[in-house]
């Protein structure tokens, strides 16, 4: 990719407020590898999206995000809501807690070595989960990169985001996780993949475009980000005790050999129930059920 001027959005709140320590050294190194950039700080939930669109609709066709799994959410977010997406790279310095995303894309988790690459990376483009669900009895829509889901995952999710993110990897989640733990209860759901429907009592349900969450868990092993396919694991019918022995295997990616854990592959995906639930997309939380998941095929360009 020859050398365009870019728009930085950084979040300085991300890898709880170190991002706003590091953006000097940061900025630092990239102009010291010839960078061509302006930059601006997020102020709040939602305001990454807004950067990212006015910038991608006002000419500028390299965007990086500097932040974690969140930041990354909302820049493509931006990008995705404009004409101009399909001539538009994404470019990512996680300095985030989580790293997901960046795991999933394989894209280096040091910011020394992920800037160096945003001076002359390669691109490639991936596909782009979107989900429909709904806020207020009003229906919403919103892309995500990496993974969504609904049920107790969810649930841990509301739970991280009213901690403060003093941890990073996979401690938040945990700590979210054994919060949420007690008061959590399974939910019957109709669940459509395609043309089958099926009626289900499950924990979660995950639809993956990338394979890791909750700071590194490879909940999707198989899952990638090109295939044109979102990958569903429904965790069924599982009893806490259950959940506490089933729980590390996630790691390792082996929990889909457990019998109530299912793999679908799939580019349609609709949820439904009598009972509440919420829905989350790259670990924000995002609003309630019913929600419909669908697939654009490589609609974002990273470049990395």
């Amino acid at each position: 990719m020859k050398k365009i001027h870019a728009k930085i959005i950084i979040n300085p709140a991300a890898g709880d407020n170190t991002t706003y320590r590091r953006w000097p050294g940061i900025q630092s190194f990239l102009k010291k590898l010839g960078l061509s950039f302006d930059y601006q700080f997020t102020e709040g939930r939602g305001h990454g999206i807004e950067l990212a669109k006015a910038a991608a609709s006002n000419g500028y066709r390299y965007l990086v995000a500097v932040g974690g799994d969140g930041t990354v959410h909302e820049v493509a977010n931006g990008i995705l809501q404009t004409e101009n997406s399909a001539h538009t790279d994404l470019g990512i310095v996680n300095t985030g807690t989580g790293s997901d995303f960046s795991r999933s894309a394989g894209i280096s988790r040091d910011y020394a070595v992920a800037c160096a690459s945003l001076a002359n990376p390669r691109k490639v483009s991936i596909d782009v989960g979107v989900v429909e669900y709904r806020v207020n009895g009003k229906t919403q829509k919103r892309f995500f990169v990496n993974s969504a889901g609904i049920g107790f995952d969810a649930t841990v999710v509301q739970a991280v985001e009213k901690m403060p993110k003093i941890f990073g990897g996979t401690i938040p989640y945990l700590i979210g996780l054994f919060r949420s733990f007690a008061g959590y209860r399974n939910k019957n759901i109709e669940l459509t993949i395609g043309e089958n429907t099926q009626q289900a009592r499950v924990l979660s349900v995950v639809i993956a475009n990338g394979k890791y969450f909750g700071g590194g868990m490879q909940i999707a092993p198989k899952a990638q980000l090109d295939d044109g396919l979102l990958d569903v694991i429904m965790i069924g019918n599982i009893g806490k005790i259950e959940l506490l022995r089933t729980f590390p295997r996630v790691y390792k990616g082996t929990h889909l050999s457990h019998p109530k854990v299912h793999l679908v592959k799939h580019t349609s995906i609709t949820i439904n129930s009598r009972e509440n639930f919420l829905l989350h997309a790259d670990g924000e939380l995002l609003g309630e059920g019913p929600v419909s998941f669908n697939i654009l095929r490589r609609s974002l360009n990273l470049a990395i």
